[in-house]
């Protein structure tokens, strides 16, 4: 189970972020003394810390900057000054995300979802798939077919993944929309049709055709 630490002065927006993502199945922990956050941070040891800005004693800037001293673990800036200096510092202070109040608690889920998977399930080792005398390094985004090679973008990466994962069965494009914004690649109908079409033209280029087939108006099949 995976543990985040809310460090948020306004108790309303504490405690509706902590039942929200306790009922997705996160553990989460609110900060209520603001003079010891990075005290408690390493009492905790979270996954991942949603720091306001705005906060008594010291601002999120600083505990960011502190939590940086001893931890790599993502840090995601919560605050309804959203102007681009704000933006810029919670980045340059070690933020790895930015979210704007108000915001949506589902967005927020999802946000902490990709952080997440970005941070921790995409740290483990390389996978192969073989398929049709292909074999496709997950990890590194490698393609390797009668000795010839290709790199795909983590996008076009992320698609084939899809696809071979799921051989034989429709693909739908909302889920392969899905997929890359969990991962963080926030893109729409058209840049999916485009990032598939640049993977066929690389799978073209080592001889590999005819594999991603479309299925008009539905998605898109590996056979």
């Amino acid at each position: 189970m995976y543990k985040l630490l809310i460090v948020e002065d306004d108790s309303i927006i504490a405690k509706s972020i902590k039942n929200h993502m306790e009922g997705w199945g996160y553990e989460a922990v609110c900060i209520t003394d603001f003079e010891n956050v990075k005290k408690i941070f390493v009492r905790e040891q979270p996954h991942l810390v949603l720091m306001d800005i705005s906060l008594p004693f010291y601002n999120g800037f600083h505990w960011c900057d502190e939590i940086r001293k001893i931890s790599k673990v993502p840090v995601i800036f919560l605050s309804s000054a959203s102007d681009n200096m704000n933006i810029v510092m919670a980045m340059n202070m070690g933020g790895d995300d930015f979210i704007a109040k108000p915001f949506d608690l589902n967005v927020l889920q999802a946000k902490v979802q990709a952080m997440l998977r970005r941070t921790y399930d995409f740290s483990a080792e390389s996978s192969l798939i073989e398929h049709r005398g292909m074999v496709f390094d997950c990890g590194n985004g490698i393609i390797t077919f009668e000795g010839k090679r290709v790199e795909l973008t983590k996008n076009e990466m992320r698609i084939l993944q899809e696809l071979l994962e799921s051989k034989g069965k429709i693909v739908t494009r909302d889920r392969l929309m899905e997929r890359l914004w969990e991962s963080g690649s926030f893109i729409d109908d058209n840049t999916l049709t485009v990032n598939v079409a640049r993977l066929r033209k690389k799978l073209e280029e080592v001889g590999i055709e005819d594999v991603i087939k479309t299925r008009k108006g539905i998605g898109y099949v590996v056979d």
